[in-house]
């Protein structure tokens, strides 16, 4: 087998160990991990293919959430679809910028990924909360604006949505995590569907990356007891660990502009 599908798969393994055990947030060490890892050499590559990724994990993890009765529909769909559009938008920018400087700008956003971690979890706010024209007004700027970001960086943007969506319609955390798998996946799909069209996929890495993810999350699951006492500084650490893998992205793209 081909030694970097192997790698991949790991990496895979990695990321939804990581998502799984700390939620939104883990999802940028994919694109880290294909360049620096793996060894894939374009950086579009590296975006497109892990997009792709993180959108398949986004339909598998809203699965179950749905099962639950954790996602709210109709908020999720009205910040979901104008954000499919801006993701697109944000995609098609994004291939026309060269990867080195396209790398700097995923440092930065990565960096924000990560320092947004530090925030202590909120858990107040609505469980039975509802669209209505003002929360809607509120959502679809919002969707818009973070769609854009996601599909431009090709991240999954989950570290703004649930957030996002907390802010526009006062909803639980955990209604807003579930809920914002939807934009998520949506976000996911349709940044690696615009890179694929460009030939910005790699689909044995992408293979590689889902079979490594299903044994990540089986392992999260059993770990995800085991921190529960210790949660919010285990999520301070993932964070540095995000802020440290950012600077290191930042450092290795600007070294290859000069």
């Amino acid at each position: 087998m081909d030694p970097s599908l192997i790698v991949a798969a790991f990496s895979g393994a990695l990321v939804a160990l990581l998502l799984t055990l700390f939620g939104g947030g883990g999802s940028v060490l994919a694109t880290p991990l294909l360049l620096y890892a793996v060894g894939v050499k374009d950086a579009h590559v590296a975006i497109g293919t892990s997009a792709a990724a993180v959108a398949a994990n986004a339909v598998v993890g809203l699965a179950a959430q749905a099962r639950a009765g954790r996602v709210k529909w109709p908020c999720a769909l009205t910040f979901g679809a104008p954000g499919l559009v801006g993701s697109l938008v944000g995609a098609h920018l994004a291939k026309a910028i060269s990867g080195k400087h396209l790398l700097v700008g995923f440092a930065v956003a990565m960096a924000a990924v990560g320092l947004s971690m530090f925030r202590a979890p909120r858990s107040l706010g609505d469980p039975d909360v509802r669209i209505d024209p003002g929360r809607a007004l509120k959502l679809v700027p919002i969707g818009a604006a973070t769609g854009l970001a996601a599909g431009f960086f090709g991240i999954g943007g989950g570290f703004l949505i649930a957030p996002g969506l907390m802010a526009a319609t006062g909803m639980t955390l955990a209604n807003a995590a579930a809920s914002s798998l939807v934009s998520v996946a949506l976000f996911g799909a349709a940044t690696s569907v615009s890179y694929a069209v460009s030939g910005f996929v790699n689909g044995p890495l992408f293979l590689a990356l889902i079979a490594g993810g299903g044994v990540g999350v089986l392992v999260g699951a059993r770990l995800a007891p085991r921190l529960a006492s210790r949660g919010v500084l285990a999520r301070r650490i993932f964070a540095v660990m995000i802020v440290a893998t950012a600077g290191y992205v930042f450092w290795r793209a600007v070294s290859g502009l000069s």
